[in-house]
């Protein structure tokens, strides 16, 4: 656990260094061409991570649905997992469950609540919107290991989201429901940022005890807005009430993608 948290803020802190501008280009060359990523559509790379807007140009726009029963992705990514949380159960992966109270942390069972599950690789956007119109209400900070979120590690570690640190978003859609917004860190995730609240600091400490945030009056974020971001690939958890999933495991997704529709 040591090990892989302290790696994790050694690479936080090398991320936010400011080099002169020939060893900054020289970074970011071998850092593009390591994880093969496509540059279209972004604004250009100033840090050795992706902490790059989207361009509000017309060859990328990415539209939002107006309609407000349109659920959309937060993020770019694979979707990993998804289905409707049966007996508190959810799938971090196919054929590896693990229990959705335990990962919230206060002990809610979510009865006709979906997830989500979205893995941003090194090359994703790493940057999250809001699914929809919201107001966010409280955030639960729990420090934890940082052990990586790729697919092998799925495959290896019980209870891996439950075991990484980790942020949990509570809000509340139009009709009131309360949804959860789960952002994982993992291995080389600098920080987690919320840009709402920058007293929210991820990767400081290994033990500490979760630490809660309140909001009175709530956050209001429309549907699109940035919620926040990675400081490198991770893994993002979205639990929502009473959706139709419109979406499939081992999809791609990019952020404003339609993934389901809520019911009243």
């Amino acid at each position: 656990m040591a090990q892989s948290n302290t790696l994790s803020k050694l690479f936080g802190k090398f991320a936010r260094c400011a080099f002169i501008p020939p060893v900054q280009r020289l970074i970011n060359f071998v850092y593009v061409r390591l994880f093969k990523i496509d540059l279209n559509g972004f604004a250009p790379l100033k840090l050795p991570h992706p902490k790059r807007p989207l361009h509000k140009s017309p060859s990328n726009p990415r539209p939002i649905d107006p309609n407000p029963a349109t659920l959309i992705a937060p993020c770019d990514g694979i979707i990993t997992a998804c289905g409707a949380i049966e007996h508190n159960l959810a799938l971090q992966i196919k054929g590896m469950s693990y229990r959705v109270n335990e990962l919230l942390g206060k002990g809610e069972k979510l009865d006709n609540y979906s997830y989500f599950n979205f893995y941003l690789s090194p090359k994703d956007y790493h940057r999250f919107h809001a699914s929809c119109d919201l107001e966010v209400i409280e955030v639960r900070h729990f420090c934890g290991e940082l052990l990586p979120v790729n697919t092998p590690a799925l495959k290896k570690h019980q209870k891996l989201f439950i075991r990484n640190e980790r942020v949990v978003v509570v809000a509340k859609n139009l009709q009131g429901q309360v949804l959860y917004f789960v952002a994982v860190g993992a291995l080389n995730v600098g920080q987690i940022v919320l840009n709402f609240d920058p007293l929210i600091r991820t990767n400081a400490q290994i033990r500490s005890k979760p630490k809660i945030y309140t909001y009175d009056p709530p956050i209001a974020l429309q549907k699109g807005e940035e919620l926040g971001r990675f400081e490198m690939g991770s893994t993002i958890v979205l639990f929502v009430p009473n959706v139709a999933l419109n979406t499939s495991v081992g999809q791609k997704v990019l952020f404003s993608t339609p993934i389901g529709v809520l019911h009243a």
